[in-house]
């Protein structure tokens, strides 16, 4: 799988209110109303990474968490990338 040009990149991020390229992947800031709904987001998030055999790497602490997509073994941002952060915007909708 090849990474995806910057152009192209950008361009599909129009449609991800709230999501950025930087650093050679994806990014996003959530904001939840305390730990419990956040950390719920992130199990929710794990059960589909895990089906999509594509993980994040992500950071949290208490309401917050901040999301990355890469896809490594590519080298940069890839349809992988978009497909799981399309879901996580579905599970974070819900």
């Amino acid at each position: 799988m090849k990474p995806l040009q910057d152009a192209e990149i950008e361009a599909r991020l129009e449609k991800f209110e709230g999501w950025t390229y930087n650093e050679n992947a994806i990014h996003t800031k959530l904001e939840f109303e305390n730990f419990k709904e956040a950390f719920s987001a992130m199990t929710r998030i794990a059960f589909e990474a895990e089906a999509q055999q594509h993980h994040p790497n992500w950071f949290n602490v208490y309401n917050n968490l901040e999301i990355s997509l890469s896809t490594h073994d590519a080298g940069g941002v890839t349809d992988k990338d978009f497909k799981l952060a399309e879901k996580i915007e579905e599970i974070i909708s819900a």
